[in-house]
């Protein structure tokens, strides 16, 4: 294909394009993609364990997923392999090993001795298989510089000996001494000796999301230490029957709490001595939690500042205080609260371990609506499509479209007055579960006339708050036995909404594979694509969405012919918005080395007012990228619009020039993910 067709064909575009974006799937399976998947292969990075529940390997939000101390957030074992646990043996085995390890527990184990706790290397996912995943005696440390775990989904439970307020058996579920970038989230932590949780000793930038802890006297110290250097998230966790320590917050920096569950239950033999407790030099802010019959729910030293929002007091009594200034923690990662009224509901239904949930944020969807579609029958649907036409219109409860292993040849559409529908996978792998179809640009419609590129998707998402997950979308329209069409564009997916989530999917197709637009040229259409497969050749990732494609691998695929070029994003941004920005992901291909352009400015229409962007930052490119990787497009410079690259690496990545612009640190600031998101969390 020339450069000079593959314009004409996107100036065709102007009459046909329907606006959308790529749809999520998670898992890793049988079909046969071979070396399409680039540098990492097939099973090189797994992202759902096969003997483990589909969100095993996600990645934190707080203070977790901030990049700092040379980490980039926190996603535990990804990058490993997963093995499955059943004794005392092998779990100390793998959570103690140098190297990235999935560890599913799938049974209960019980320490021995009585209060021993494993000593976790960095590097880990510690998560429970289902429910059934419970450790009995003992729990875990994590020392000085260890960092990258998290915690998931476990009971830890019972080394409790005898003595409330024990003074001779340190024996917690979870103690960290030292470490950084931790996540502990959706377990239920309970009846141990002394702390549910211990953060001690200068341990930062932790997540502690989703869990139930009760039956405990200290139940969560933060601190022990002179120094006011630590940042830590506390949300969506349900305190019960826990004396003190819910938490208290000692000399730390940044302690942001919310939505959190704090019930003293009348006639039972623990009583509340206090609630959150900021001491020391501790700044806290503190919004939309919901305190039931707490005595001294919130207090503060005279030298920590606490700022309170939103909060709601039943039955309580004493202190409650606040006082200073504290700090924006959104200066520092998106989140989106739910209303304090909303919270004691939520998290009775929501926290502690899961049999199965979609996302760390998803919790909320555990009371969901699921409609379950199966080939062979055995569900309530036989196609995806059913299945979405059976959700009313203008539901305003989540859907969760669960979806069991199979080809599904078919089109789907979810319409504009569907929202907050989740379809995912059931299998195994994000393979197990293919939604295919193979219309182009220039296929004849059932009814007369012919397709256009976003009449073509095999996915069509007009609804906002749509999440995709454990699947692959593909457009499998052979360019080779249809050369007498005009026009080789086939999308899998599009999406013309806002807050749309992609987690984990396989979005596969060769000319205009995901198209992420918007409902219209004046509305936000933000779309959230995490670890990821996107394959392609020509302009394969495209649309005016503000899009984020973050922690994924992009899959440079050669033509129909076997020839290698090709363009990777073909953003047409309006102008005063974001467009498309790749970060922490990796770019490669068995294609020709110096082939494919990173990006070239779509103005769909020749609408001269649109303003073009992409940035590729913290990212792998291979040698397949061309040493000046932006170009022009039907007649349109790229450098009247705006394309960038901040500190990527591999054999592709280079240096600043005319042709090459690099931005600053100071610009790099203001291009974050989070800026990109403006607000949103993804998931919620």
């Amino acid at each position: 294909m020339t450069e000079t067709r593959s314009k004409a064909r996107h100036r065709r575009r102007r009459t046909a394009l329907v606006a959308g974006l790529p749809l999520a799937l998670t898992a890793a399976g049988t079909m046969a993609y071979g070396s399409v998947f680039g540098a990492y292969g097939e099973d090189a990075r797994p992202l759902a364990p096969a003997a483990g529940p589909t969100w095993a390997t996600e990645a934190a939000d707080g203070f977790a997923s901030v990049d700092a101390l040379g980490q980039k957030g926190t996603y535990g074992g990804r990058n490993g392999r997963t093995v499955t646990v059943k004794t005392l043996t092998d779990l100390e085995k793998y959570a103690t090993a140098a190297e990235p390890y999935v560890i599913v527990v799938a049974g209960t184990i019980a320490m021995n001795p009585v209060g021993k706790e494993i000593k976790v290397a960095s590097d880990k996912t510690i998560v429970g298989s289902g429910t059934s995943g419970h450790i009995v005696g003992g729990g875990f440390f994590l020392g000085s510089g260890v960092h990258n775990v998290i915690i998931r989904n476990l009971t830890i439970r019972d080394s409790y000996q005898g003595t409330w307020n024990d003074k001779d058996h340190d024996f917690d579920a979870i103690q960290m001494d030292g470490a950084h970038h931790v996540w502990i989230d959706h377990n239920d932590l309970r009846h141990m000796a002394d702390g549910l949780i211990d953060s001690r000793k200068d341990t930062t930038y932790v997540t502690v999301s989703w869990n139930r802890l009760s039956q405990n006297n200290k139940t969560f110290g933060i601190g022990w230490t002179t120094n006011t250097t630590a940042e830590l998230t506390i949300h969506h966790n349900w305190f019960r029957e826990t004396e003190q320590r819910n938490p208290s917050t000692d000399n730390v920096a940044h302690a942001h709490l919310y939505n959190n569950f704090l019930e003293d239950v009348s006639g039972t033999d623990i009583a509340s001595s206090y609630g959150n407790y900021a001491r020391g030099t501790t700044r806290m802010v503190l919004e939309n939690s919901y305190f039931q019959g707490m005595r001294n729910p919130v207090t503060k030293d005279a030298t920590a500042s606490l700022v309170q929002r939103g909060n709601a007091f039943s039955g309580t009594s004493g202190r409650n205080e606040s006082g200073g200034t504290a700090f924006d923690p959104r200066a520092y990662y998106p989140y989106t609260l739910d209303k304090a009224a909303d919270v004691p509901a939520l998290l009775k239904s929501g926290a502690g371990p899961r049999s199965s949930i979609g996302t760390t944020a998803t919790t909320k969807a555990a009371a969901a609506t699921t409609l379950t579609v199966a080939k062979d029958g055995s569900g309530q649907f036989t196609s995806v499509q059913k299945a979405v036409d059976a959700v009313p219109a203008n539901n305003a409860s989540r859907v969760i479209i669960s979806v069991k292993p199979g080809t599904y040849r078919e089109l789907v559409k979810v319409p504009s007055n569907k929202p907050h529908v989740t379809v995912q996978g059931s299998g195994a792998s994000r393979k197990d579960t293919v939604i295919v179809y193979n219309n182009a640009s220039g296929t004849p419609k059932p009814g007369g006339g012919t397709y256009g590129t976003g009449g073509s998707a095999t996915v069509a998402v007009e609804a906002d708050d749509f999440q995709a997950r454990n699947l692959t979308i593909s457009n499998d329209f052979d360019e080779a036995v249809h050369q007498s069409l005009d026009g080789h564009q086939a999308v899998a997916l599009r999406t013309a909404a806002d807050k749309v989530v992609l987690d984990g999917v396989i979005v596969t197709g060769d000319q205009d594979t995901l198209l992420l637009d918007t409902a219209s040229k004046d509305r936000l259409g933000r779309v959230y694509v995490s670890n990821s497969y996107v394959i392609g050749n020509v302009d394969f990732i495209f649309g005016r969405a503000t899009a984020v494609i973050d922690r994924s691998v992009i899959t440079l695929k050669k033509r129909w012919n076997g020839t290698s070029a090709g363009y990777v994003t073909a953003p047409s941004t309006a102008a005063g918005r974001k467009g498309i920005l790749i970060a922490n992901s990796t770019v490669n291909g068995d294609v020709s080395d110096r082939s494919f352009y990173l990006g070239r400015p779509w103005h769909a229409g020749g609408d001269a007012s649109l303003d073009p962007q992409t940035t590729v930052r913290n990212t792998t490119l291979s040698a397949a990228v061309k040493t000046t990787p932006w170009t022009d497009m039907s007649g349109f410079s790229w450098k009247d619009d705006r394309f960038a690259e901040y500190k990527n690496k591999g054999p592709g990545a280079g240096g600043a020039s005319g042709d090459r612009p690099h931005l600053t640190d100071a610009q790099a600031a203001d291009q974050e993910v989070a800026d990109w998101l403006a607000g949103w969390t993804p998931g919620t």
